[in-house]
């Protein structure tokens, strides 16, 4: 190439990319990885919490499972099509309701158990039955 050779410059209004806002929006940020956003954010502190995650599911009671998730700490849908899914959160206040959302989308092999927000080995067989004991009896 010979020193007078033109230099190539790219045309100012061109952009290959979308234009995109400049900061995530809160969507974005709450579907984070929990270990990105401690490592973008640093640690948010908040109560131990179990998360159920499942798709919409062809069972009976599948409506009251939903209304009872919707009073749950938090509950977000995400995903279209196959992988739509409900992410639902419970502080241990809420184990009954836990336990009332889980007993009709527990049995699905679709649904998964987190705990804090990350799976777990016995998620299931472990955790679950330890916070059902946070489950106040009647007393008589």
């Amino acid at each position: 190439m010979s020193p007078e050779a033109p230099k190539f410059r790219p045309l100012e209004r061109f952009w290959p990319y979308a234009d995109l806002p400049e900061q995530p929006t809160d969507e974005e940020l709450a579907s984070l990885d929990p270990d990105l956003h401690d490592a973008l954010f640093g640690p948010t502190p908040h109560p131990f919490s179990i998360t159920l995650v499942f798709p919409p599911l062809d069972v009976p009671d599948f409506r009251r499972a939903l209304d009872l998730s919707r009073g749950a700490a938090e509950c977000r849908e995400t995903g279209t099509g196959a992988s739509h899914r409900y992410r639902v959160r419970f502080w241990p206040a809420d184990a009954e309701r836990l336990r009332q959302v889980f007993e009709i989308v527990g049995p699905a092999a679709a649904t998964d158990v987190l705990i804090d927000d990350r799976p777990v080995p016995y998620a299931r067989q472990l955790w679950l039955p330890l916070v059902w004991f946070f489950i106040q009896r009647p007393t008589r």
